[in-house]
């Protein structure tokens, strides 16, 4: 993707502007709900879903649709069936409900924007540890206006991993036995593993070099929609469990510094 003038770089500023803006916007909101009493309902058998996440959602999609109305917003919370339009918004209103729930300050609002199926603008932003990242494509990743850029670190053994558990493992099935299988490869090789409970968050934290990778398996479009062009911005690398190309609808990510990235795959794979 190449940008023609100079008219288009300043089209893209203002997007990510608005982005932003629309996206901060919910940050009293989000904070209310973070230290309130919540109502609580299921959508899987441990998959919780707030009223705040409800909320969330219905304000950024009313501002999202206002700003950019060629552009369809696909919603975590509203969303039935998955569609990839050549414009698309795709947005978590809270990643890391379960951590939003019990008191956890790992959760964020991400929105993620794509067009012809490339990521063009993204921001992950954590009201509660106010942490704003944010993306444009070829300008670079920032956290709250600063630039930031991934570790440097070469060294799998050195490397601190992060990754995820899917909802999936109360089945026991081939989720889960993969989940022990790809821990049981990693952790003796590396410094260490940590779980956080936010994909759109551990994206974000090996872009700013906090984590040299993180990985996970069976997450949705809205959960890495944002961070993944957040983290390329940053000089990082995504890709699936084979070293391919990442697509959405990929069932496993893989994300690096990119110096340990063949490392990764080997052990995920």
């Amino acid at each position: 993707m190449r940008f023609k003038n100079e008219a288009q770089h300043a089209t893209m500023a203002l997007m990510i502007t608005t982005l932003i803006n629309i996206v901060q916007d919910c940050r009293e909101l989000f904070l209310k709900g973070y230290h309130a009493d919540k109502n609580i309902r299921y959508k899987g058998t441990v998959d919780l879903v707030t009223e705040y996440d409800v909320a969330v959602e219905k304000r950024l999609t009313e501002s999202l649709q206002k700003a950019f109305p060629d552009f369809t917003v696909i919603g975590e919370e509203s969303t039935t069936v998955m569609t990839h339009p050549n414009k698309a918004i795709y947005v978590d209103p809270i990643d890391g409900t379960t951590n939003f729930v019990h008191g956890l300050p790992f959760c964020a609002i991400s929105v993620g924007m794509y067009k012809d199926g490339k990521p063009i603008a993204g921001v992950v932003y954590n009201p509660v540890l106010e942490e704003c990242f944010s993306a444009e494509f070829g300008k670079g990743a920032f956290l709250n206006g600063t630039k930031i850029s991934v570790s440097k670190q070469t060294d799998f053994q050195q490397s601190l991993i992060a990754t995820g558990f899917p909802y999936t493992k109360v089945q026991k099935g081939k989720d889960y036995e993969w989940v022990l299988r790809t821990m049981a490869n990693i952790l003796p090789i590396t410094r260490d593993v940590r779980r956080g409970g936010s994909a759109a968050i551990d994206l974000c934290y090996v872009a700013c070099g906090k984590f040299e990778a993180y990985y996970e398996c069976n997450l949705k479009p809205w959960d890495v929609a944002a961070g993944i062009l957040i983290l390329q911005e940053a000089g990082g690398k995504i890709s699936n469990e084979n070293g391919d190309a990442y697509s959405l609808d990929d069932h496993i990510i893989a994300s690096s510094n990119s110096f340990v990235h063949g490392d990764l795959v080997e052990q995920i794979g």
